[in-house]
């Protein structure tokens, strides 16, 4: 799937955006995608991103990088390996990681992306909708969407397995409560803030 936009540029003629590999709306200020290639890089900056998470252990590429520069993008990448010969498992520790990354709404906008943008970013995906509390029905159904007829039934596992109290237990200090999925409904809690102290009552005679 390949998006393509037009967009006019200062001297009135039609330029082209070209998305990413299997660009898609998460939700509001959430994106995930295939690896971003230089042509699409004008595409990109119409998303004002903040942030991009890379869930490849291959160094960036250093257009991609000079990309990220130019355009004030602060980069996460976590290593997670997609071999399938023989496979390997999603490591739960580092999309944890991930995962905290992702639902910190400073980091929105945010793009996601490994390099298919499929089985790894699908995970992570999957992993954000257990926390938005969607059926698992659903969630699985989104994955296998996106993956396409190369979905992977360790993913499946992977996704339905998932903890998210653990993601929840690393989150005493600073919580993002989702009201709804829309970006401008998410509230920021401090932990000082939850914590409601009883105020004191007069005794009854």
């Amino acid at each position: 799937m390949c998006l393509i936009m037009e967009a006019a540029d200062d001297h009135g003629d039609g330029g082209v955006l070209v998305a990413p590999s299997n660009f898609s709306m998460v939700e509001d200020g959430i994106y995930r995608s295939g690896f971003p290639k230089p042509e699409n890089f004008g595409f990109l900056t119409t998303l004002n991103l903040r942030s991009i998470i890379y869930l490849c252990p291959e160094p960036y590429p250093e257009e991609n990088l000079k990309f990220l520069e130019a355009n004030d993008i602060k980069l996460f990448q976590f290593g997670i390996e997609g071999k399938t010969d023989p496979p390997t498992l999603m490591p739960k520790d580092t999309v944890l990681d991930a995962l905290k990354v992702l639902v910190d709404v400073r980091n929105h906008p945010i793009l996601i992306h490994c390099k298919a943008g499929k089985h790894r970013t699908g995970c992570l995906v999957g992993c954000l909708r257990k926390v938005q509390s969607w059926c698992l029905s659903s969630v699985l159904e989104e994955y296998q969407k996106n993956a396409g007829v190369k979905w992977r039934q360790r993913d499946l596992n992977f996704i339905e397995a998932f903890d998210t109290a653990s993601l929840r237990q690393c989150l005493l200090s600073i919580m993002y409560r989702y009201h709804g999925y829309g970006f401008k409904r998410k509230r920021l809690l401090h932990e000082e803030e939850s914590v409601q102290t009883p105020k004191p009552q007069a005794a009854k005679v």
